[in-house]
């Protein structure tokens, strides 16, 4: 159905793959980036529309390094997309014709329990997409300062009931280190909303994730080098997989800034580098949700250069 080899079905299924690549309006002969390569499948499928062109991905986390396809038109970029610009210019490509972003946590990285992301394994809380940095969960949870939780279980995981949750963890990590998955959830039981259990540690965990891997400031620090890189006429096309990420996508896309409040020049004109393509969102249909459950959060916008 996707035209992928195995080994990079079993990393990451890619979502929304056909809309992605309709939304990119592929030119054989242009630049594309694919900012998250992850198990490769919608740099292959970008690559397979592509004669002279060339494709350009990021990723920051090793284990992607084995779904590199031989291919002469394709380079891998290993870090994190928000050096995207400065990693374009020095391949020789200031400006591109398309862009793409899957956000978010990988299948693979999920699946891989000494990672630490997931719920359902018990290992190190680490949750590093990029194995070279410092910060884990755990420093997270045993170092930071009772202000610092309150802000990003607030800002980041929308939890309620958060000063118990904050008094629990504060409490528990003055007796011993707070170290793995299965120890910290038996740590917050009682903070755990009995009817909706894997909705509050999704949440929990969610927080936790995007301060280890800041992953709120690596967007916005993206979305305005997407629209440096991006040659007029060039598409942006991005997958978010909750809340916080689709609004600053949307907003930045809407108005040029990350809390859309319009500006407009001395004519009158909104001052914004993209136009939408798809006023409402687009979202993967019952089909694709029948052979891939995990793509049921995926929210899809598309935007033109100006």
């Amino acid at each position: 159905m996707f035209h992928l080899e195995m080994s990079s079905r079993e990393y990451h299924l890619p979502v929304l793959l056909h809309d992605c690549l309709n939304g990119l309006l592929i030119d054989p002969s242009g630049i594309y980036v694919d900012v998250t390569f992850g198990g490769g499948g919608h740099s292959r499928a970008i690559l397979e529309k592509l004669v002279s062109g060339r494709l350009i991905a990021f990723d920051q986390d090793a284990d992607a390094l084995k779904n590199v396809p031989e291919d002469n038109k394709f380079n891998l970029v290993p870090q994190n997309f928000k050096y995207l610009k400065n990693n374009l210019r020095l391949l020789g490509c200031n400006k591109v014709n398309g862009v793409l972003g899957d956000l978010g946590v990988s299948s693979h990285q999920f699946d891989i329990p000494d990672r630490g992301f997931s719920i359902r394994f018990d290992a190190d809380l680490d949750m590093r997409m990029d194995q070279r940095s410092k910060l884990t969960a755990s420093i997270i949870l045993n170092e930071y300062s009772e202000d610092d939780l309150y802000r990003i279980f607030r800002t980041y995981g929308e939890i309620r009931s958060l000063g118990r949750l904050v008094s629990t963890i504060l409490s528990a990590r003055s007796s011993e280190n707070i170290k793995s998955v299965f120890q910290f959830k038996e740590m917050i039981a009682d903070c755990i909303d009995k009817r909706k259990p894997s909705q509050y540690l999704a949440q929990v965990f969610q927080a936790l994730r995007i301060e280890v891997n800041d992953e709120m400031n690596v967007l916005q620090d993206f979305l305005k080098q997407s629209a440096e890189v991006l040659k007029p006429g060039g598409r942006l096309v991005i997958m978010s997989y909750h809340s916080l990420e689709d609004r600053l996508v949307k907003n930045f896309i809407k108005s040029g800034n990350f809390k859309g409040m319009i500006e407009q020049d001395f004519f009158g004109n909104v001052i914004k580098p993209f136009k939408a393509i798809n006023n409402k969102v687009i979202t993967p249909s019952n089909e694709e949700l029948k052979v891939n459950n995990r793509a049921r959060s995926a929210k899809l916008r598309i935007a033109e250069k100006l």
